[in-house]
């Protein structure tokens, strides 16, 4: 595990062998300036997710923190925004008035937000309003470390493939137990082909880029086949030396990288609330 790391202002200390480090001396309800702005992108680069314990924020205020790292997406699926604030996506299993304030029973594969769109995102902004004892629990993956550990042919073969990212199936084949998409929304929804595998555009390095809901299939390839491969590969990245499991509580901002990671929920008994807060950072084409 790499040792501590301190900055003028904060510190930061590693969470796992992985990925991952916690950041320290922050209040996020205080306005930043670019000094911390540049410490905060270094701690990210070096350690691709991020953690601020104890921010008890509005979300004004976790969108002006966010907006320093990048304009942010508005989630094609607009009824899980929050009211006044579509910046923010909201994920929860709570209901208010019969219906669900947010996004809910998904995101339990392997998974880069936004990858669906020619730009996927750049980051993710994750606050846990509330959150079960037990439970939901998100893990992130290393996808630099999981290229990096494939078999040589392998790594070699996936250089050249793509992979279709279709969101639209992804909610036909792992979301219907919602609403279904409206017409509108599917006409904003067009698949995005992308490297199997992307360069991140400011370390250099490369990392698997492919998930097993929101990567349909590989170009050019059999779908059953193409499919195969891409659980064989995010199963692998899904190995325990490559990811960092992260335990909520209330007030934990996670800041992660889709660039270079991947990360999924775990399962919690349904009867206990988990409300959380999600702002999407824009990001650029993939490119290998």
């Amino acid at each position: 595990m790499a040792d501590l790391t301190s900055y003028n202002s904060i510190t930061v200390t590693p969470l796992s062998a992985a990925l991952g480090a916690e950041v320290k001396g922050l209040d996020l309800s205080r306005p930043i300036d670019e000094t911390i702005y540049r410490q905060i992108k270094d701690a990210l680069l070096k350690h691709l997710i991020l953690l601020f314990r104890d921010q008890d924020i509005t979300p004004d205020q976790h969108i002006a923190f966010s907006r320093w790292f990048g304009a942010l997406e508005e989630h094609v699926v607009n009824q899980f925004l929050l009211p006044g604030h579509p910046e923010i996506f909201v994920v929860s299993n709570v209901k208010e008035k019969g219906r669900h304030i947010g996004a809910y029973g998904s995101a339990l594969l392997f998974h880069s937000d936004i990858s669906y769109m020619a730009k996927p995102s750049m980051g993710s902004l994750f606050l846990c309003r509330e959150c079960p004892a037990v439970g939901g629990e998100t893990e992130f993956a290393n996808m630099y470390a999981a290229y990096d550990a494939l078999p040589d042919q392998r790594r070699t073969w996936l250089d050249q493939q793509r992979g279709v990212h279709d969101y639209v199936y992804h909610y036909e084949v792992y979301e219907r137990h919602r609403e279904p998409l409206s017409d509108e929304q599917k006409a904003m929804l067009t698949p995005a082909v992308h490297p199997a595998i992307r360069t991140h555009p400011e370390s250099g390095r490369k990392a698997i880029f492919l998930s097993e809901s929101l990567t349909s299939h590989l170009a050019g390839m059999d779908i059953a086949e193409g499919r195969r491969i891409i659980k064989e590969v995010t199963e692998f990245a899904a190995q325990p030396q490559f990811v960092y499991r992260h335990h909520w509580r209330a007030g934990d901002l996670v800041f992660w990288d889709n660039r270079c990671t991947m990360h999924r929920v775990l399962p919690w008994d349904d009867q206990y609330r988990r409300l959380m807060h999600r702002t999407t950072i824009k990001g650029d084409k993939p490119f290998l």
